[in-house]
C-alpha cells in the first residue's frame, strides 16, 4: 500500500527530496503544496481528502478538515506547537497528533536575550544614529540592574532563564503549572502572580503555549500594569498579546517599547500600525532559526509519522 503524505511544513518543503529514500523505503508518495506561511482551513479542504497523513506546520486543522479527511491516521507537527490543531476533534476521529517537544528551546532563548541586550544597549538606535551622521551617547542599563520577568517556565523559559542569570539579571517567574522546586532553586527565580511579575520586571518575556488561558493574557489592563520603562519580548504565539491594545500602549508611552516574532496574523499584514512605531523590534516567526535544531525536527516529524502509519496498518 502507498501512503499518500501531505508535507505541507515551510520548512520542511525545501529539502523533501533528501528524504526521497526514507519515503520510497516505507511506501510513502510526498505531496508537496504550495505554501507561503501556512494553509488555511479553505486551503487545506482542497488537498485532504485522499491524504493518509501530513507533516504540517501552523496550518489550520480544525474540525470541518479533519471530517472531510476520511483516509487520514496521522497529523506530524514539524516543531512542538500543536494549537492550530483541533486536537479533540482528532482525537474523536482516530487520528494521531504527534510534535516534538523542546525542539527550538536554544535558539528561541538565544533570540529573547538578544532582544534584550539590543534594548538595555540600545544598540539599534545607536546604528541608526551613527548610519545619520549623529554622534550621540544615549544613556543605556547593565542587565544586572533589571529584572527579567518569564511567562511560561517550561522548556523555553527555563532556557530563558538559565541565560539571564549568566547576565546577572534578577528572575522572576510565572506559570499556571507548578515549576519544580529543583529548578526554582537551582537558578534563584522567583515565582509570582502575573500581576506582580508585571509590576516588577523591567523586561517581560512571553514563553507560554497557546490556550483558552493564555489568549490576549497581555491585554490592555496587562500592559496598565507594566513599568513605563519596561519591554514586553514575545516569541510565543502572535495571540497571547492583544496586538491593538499593545500598539495603543507603545503609542501612548505606557510601556517603552516591544520586540515582536510572533503575530496574531501572519505573515503581519502590510498595514500594520506596529510597522510604523519606531519602538518596536518585529521578526517573521523566525526565532527558531537553527540548522541543527532543524535537521533534529526533520527528522522526528518523520519518525513520528512512520510509527504512527505502520500502527494504523496492523
Amino acid at each position: 500500500m502507498t501512503w499518500r503524505v501531505l508535507i505541507s511544513a515551510p520548512y520542511m518543503q525545501p529539502v523533501v527530496d533528501r528524504f526521497a529514500n526514507v519515503f520510497a523505503e516505507h511506501d510513502i508518495e510526498a505531496v508537496v503544496p504550495p505554501v507561503k506561511e501556512r494553509l488555511s482551513e479553505e486551503e487545506l479542504l482542497t488537498w485532504i481528502t485522499d491524504i493518509d497523513g501530513v507533516i504540517c506546520g501552523d496550518d489550520r486543522f480544525t474540525e470541518k478538515v479533519l471530517r472531510l479527511a476520511p483516509r487520514l491516521k496521522v497529523i506530524s507537527k514539524w516543531g512542538t506547537g500543536i494549537d492550530s490543531i483541533d486536537r479533540q476533534a482528532a482525537r474523536g476521529l482516530g487520528i494521531a497528533v504527534c510534535n516534538t517537544p523542546n525542539a527550538f528551546s536554544e535558539p528561541v532563548a538565544d533570540s529573547v536575550l538578544g532582544y534584550v541586550l539590543c534594548f538595555a544597549r540600545r544598540l539599534g538606535e545607536a546604528d541608526r544614529d551613527m548610519r545619520a551622521g549623529i554622534w550621540e551617547k544615549r544613556p543605556s542599563i547593565s542587565l544586572r540592574e533589571c529584572t527579567l520577568g518569564i511567562v511560561g517556565v517550561g522548556n523555553v523559559g527555563k532556557a530563558v532563564a538559565r541565560r539571564a542569570r549568566a547576565f546577572g539579571m534578577t528572575l522572576v517567574g510565572h506559570d499556571i503549572v507548578e515549576v519544580s522546586r529543583e529548578f526554582v532553586d537551582e537558578i534563584g527565580i522567583e515565582m509570582l502572580p502575573r500581576e506582580q511579575l508585571l509590576a516588577k520586571s523591567d523586561f517581560v518575556s512571553l514563553n507560554c503555549d497557546l490556550n483558552p488561558t493564555s489568549f490576549h493574557l497581555i491585554d490592555a489592563q496587562a500592559l496598565r500594569l507594566m513599568k513605563s520603562t519596561a519591554y514586553l519580548i514575545n516569541t510565543s504565539r502572535g495571540p497571547v498579546v492583544d496586538e491593538a491594545a499593545l500598539v495603543r500602549a507603545l503609542r501612548e508611552k505606557r510601556i517603552a517599547g516591544a520586540a515582536l516574532d510572533v503575530f496574531e496574523v501572519e505573515p503581519l499584514p502590510s498595514d500594520s500600525a506596529l510597522r510604523e512605531l519606531p519602538n518596536v523590534y518585529m521578526a517573521p516567526h523566525n526565532a527558531n532559526s537553527s540548522p541543527l535544531a532543524w535537521e533534529r525536527v526533520h527528522e522526528n516529524s518523520i519518525r513520528n509519522l512512520i510509527r504512527e502509519l505502520r500502527m494504523a496498518n496492523r
